[in-house]
């Protein structure tokens, strides 16, 4: 894996990402997310709205363009399939992840 800020030149067309623990924490990954304009698909294996209350926000959903939540490792094919069907927009749009 490299560098979302290395990859905006590269002829990189997506990023599929689990951040873990750094969806919480990380403004830094918002940022170089924000700086690609890399359509990104952020993906969770377990439903982390069924899990502690300070996991139900989400920095790198500001910057994705799609979620997938709780769908286990198939979360990672779902979001390539996802980034496949989708045009090729550089647009970053606000992402619904849930906020409880």
């Amino acid at each position: 894996m490299r560098a979302p800020s290395s990859t905006a030149s590269s002829g990189v067309d997506g990023i599929v990402m689990n951040p873990a623990a750094y969806t919480h924490t990380s403004v830094a990954i918002l940022d170089a997310l924000k700086a690609t304009a890399i359509p990104t698909v952020e993906v969770h294996i377990s439903d982390v709205s069924t899990r502690e209350a300070f996991r139900h926000h989400s920095y790198v959903s500001l910057a994705a363009k799609h979620t997938i939540i709780g769908h286990g490792i198939d979360g990672y094919r779902e979001g390539i399939e996802w980034l496949a069907r989708e045009p090729k927009s550089r647009e970053i749009h606000t992402n619904s992840f849930p906020c409880l």
